[in-house]
């Protein structure tokens, strides 16, 4: 369930304070938003799309985020399935994939990403 969501994840961002972030205008995280190199939730409380903190690093979007969410809808994950899929232990890695993609090791995490699709 989304609240459940919400929990796993930890600290979320809202849109305008991605925009402030990144430096950038809202219709341009819109955009993010739209071309899927950023996915949103609805907080349940508020009524509010946020993102995940950790889909930014520094003052920009997580390099290697936009191809893994590629592979991850196109394996039939929704937006909230994705975001659990990435912040849940994998004892196989050890940790979690959103760690693994923050650290570089991208090519590792869309090849479980793709395995997922089988």
């Amino acid at each position: 369930n989304i609240a459940q969501t919400f929990a796993l994840v930890g600290e979320w961002v809202t849109i305008p304070e991605i925009s402030e972030i990144l430096d950038l205008k809202i219709t341009r995280i819109h955009n993010l938003l739209s071309d899927g190199s950023l996915i949103a939730l609805r907080d349940p409380e508020t009524n509010v799309r946020k993102v995940p903190a950790l889909f930014l690093n520094g003052n920009r979007v997580l390099e290697s985020l936009k191809g893994t969410l590629v592979v991850l809808k196109d394996s039939g994950f929704s937006d909230e399935e994705a975001i659990v899929w990435l912040y849940t232990d994998d004892d196989s890695l050890p940790g979690r994939p959103i760690d693994a993609l923050k650290d570089g090791r991208k090519t590792e995490i869309r090849r479980r990403a793709q395995a997922l699709a089988w």
